[in-house]
């Protein structure tokens, strides 16, 4: 069964902080509001009651004595209410309120002679309109209370929330690879200055932020410098490889110092992909041309179907080196047929191989890390995914549904 969800606005600290505030303000104000009704109330009619009581005690007294009743006064009075009569006939003394020729009045009844009521009745007018007065100024005071403090906790709360989503955009940033983002919050710069729990996020979230910065800085100032480091015993290592007399090891001795030079010259331009100065040398390029192009230099056996052909605005080299990296992958870590498909600006290429490992496809490729026994550093990908950054491009890596690798390439 679907559990129906709340909309997304519902979900928001501002709207749950205002849902919140006039809960409680209306139950406090339902509540105070009951209070002093019941307590004005019971002092109205109470005030009442005793009037009617005193005027039936003066009446009492005259009936006794045979003198004349007073207006307002008599004996089985019409407009008696009937539960009042016969409380005073069993011979009780009350007083209660009802409503006489569209007149809210007071009656105190008594016993009389011969089975009947003396009763008194007192205007309720005045006492009734205090009373609905009151409760409107109770209604008025309460929704204007219950106003007031929801826009001031709508205005606290915002202030709280709008700092809290400039910490999870600066968060956001990071995450997209801009290490220098902070939020610096005005709050965490001075110390004497006791710290709010937003201000404390945001401060947090800054030292992580140059912590990571860091240790990526590091990470990278040391891979370049490996690198370099590397290019001039790899170039002597080379030179004396050439020396060798031809044989087996010889072959092999050449293969992996080219391997290394290949590994070497990867590196640097990771390193250079990391520092993110690099700047692109625009051009027009026919992207089924192009295509081509990367496809003889590779000296692979794949097939270049071009859908849509576009023209591009970008670098050439670059380009070549994606599209070659991605090819090359296909060939080494895939199985025929591989295919490159131009359909306008998306490029595509796929192999029908075990597809791509699981977490290439959750989270993109990763330097130094192969899954399934494959051969390789990982670098291709990583400096294809790169050089796509660079060229304001997408690169996105699925598997097919029928089996296979797929690449695609998105140019801006």
């Amino acid at each position: 069964m679907r559990r129906l969800g709340l909309p997304q606005w519902a979900g928001t600290l501002a709207v749950k902080s205002a849902v919140f505030i006039t809960v409680m303000c209306c139950a406090l104000a339902a509540m105070l509001g009951v209070l002093v009704h019941v307590s004005v109330t019971n002092q109205t009619v109470g005030q009442a009651r005793r009037l009617a009581l005193s005027r039936l005690a003066d009446a009492t007294k005259a009936y006794e004595a045979g003198d004349t009743l007073l207006p307002g006064t008599g004996v089985d009075p019409p407009g008696l209410p009937e539960a009042l009569r016969a409380m005073a006939v069993a011979g009780g003394r009350g007083t209660m309120v009802s409503d006489l020729h569209g007149h809210p009045t007071m009656w105190a009844a008594g016993p009389a002679d011969r089975e009947r009521a003396l009763a008194v009745q007192v205007d309720y007018a005045q006492q009734s309109r205090t009373i609905a007065g009151l409760d409107r100024a109770i209604l008025w005071s309460s929704g204007l209370a219950i106003g007031v403090t929801l826009l001031v906790g709508a205005f606290s709360v915002t202030r709280v929330t709008r700092r809290l989503h400039a910490t999870a955009q600066v968060a956001r940033r990071i995450s997209a690879g801009d290490l220098d983002a902070r939020v610096d919050d005005p709050r965490t710069k001075d110390p004497t200055h006791p710290q709010d729990e937003v201000a404390a996020v945001a401060a947090a979230l800054d030292t992580m932020a140059a912590s990571l910065q860091g240790k990526l800085l590091s990470e990278q100032r040391f891979t370049a410098d490996v690198a370099h480091e590397l290019r001039t015993p790899l170039t002597g290592l080379h030179a004396a490889a050439e020396l060798l007399p031809p044989g087996r090891p010889t072959e092999l001795v050449r293969d992996r110092v080219a391997a290394l030079r290949t590994l070497t010259e990867d590196l640097l331009e990771i390193s250079r992909l990391d520092t993110g100065r690099e700047r692109l040398e625009l051009d027009a390029e026919e992207l089924g041309a192009l295509a081509a192009r990367v496809v003889r230099a590779s000296g692979t056996d794949t097939s270049v179907v071009v859908r849509e052909d576009a023209r591009a605005e970008t670098d050439r080299r670059r380009l070549e080196r994606v599209l070659g990296n991605l090819v090359a992958n296909a060939h080494k870590h895939g199985r025929a047929p591989v295919s490159l498909t131009v359909d306008g600006p998306v490029v595509t290429v796929r192999d029908h191989g075990d597809g791509y490992p699981d977490y290439l496809v959750e989270h993109g490729p990763q330097r130094f890390r192969t899954e399934g026994g494959a051969k390789g550093h990982g670098l291709g990908l990583t400096i294809a995914v790169g050089q796509a950054e660079v060229l304001g491009a997408r690169l996105e890596f699925a598997n097919a549904l029928d089996g296979g690798a797929v690449a695609t390439l998105t140019l801006p």
